[in-house]
């Protein structure tokens, strides 16, 4: 139970919390284009349900995390933003809940790698330029 475990999924065989919004997330991202719940379905993994994905799709959807279109009877979805605007959205939505923010981005900038840390310094001083190495950029994971 413990190799289910570390790979999220919980004791009881179910996923961990978000787990699944997030693969649902990180298919689309991928994507290059717009995908039906059914494409959706297929680049996950296991053997979900159609209906399961489609409520994850709509609920992402009613969240404004994902935009739709009309494709044939169903719909085609994108997210509604980049992966980088979603995880720095979410890291300020942590950090606002925080009840020291100075304790918590102390902690964070203490336990960067010295490339992310480089990086960061670099973001701070107005180096915009750093934005522009793409992908590959320091740090990247």
């Amino acid at each position: 139970m413990a190799g289910r475990e570390e790979q999220g999924q919980e004791a009881s065989g179910r996923r961990a919390r978000g787990e699944l919004e997030s693969d649902v997330l990180a298919a689309l991202w991928s994507a290059d284009g717009s995908l039906t719940a059914r494409e959706v379905r297929d680049r996950l993994p296991g053997d979900l349900a159609y209906t399961t994905v489609l409520t994850i799709l709509s609920r992402l959807y009613d969240k404004g995390m994902l935009v739709r279109h009309r494709e044939g009877r169903g719909y085609g979805y994108e997210p509604a933003r980049d992966e980088a605007s979603h995880t720095a959205q979410r890291m300020h939505s942590l950090l606002k809940g925080g009840s020291d923010r100075q304790a918590v981005l102390a902690r964070f900038v203490s336990e960067l790698s010295e490339q992310d840390e480089h990086l960061l310094h670099q973001l701070l001083s107005g180096h915009d330029d750093v934005l522009s190495e793409g992908p590959n950029a320091p740090g990247e994971r």
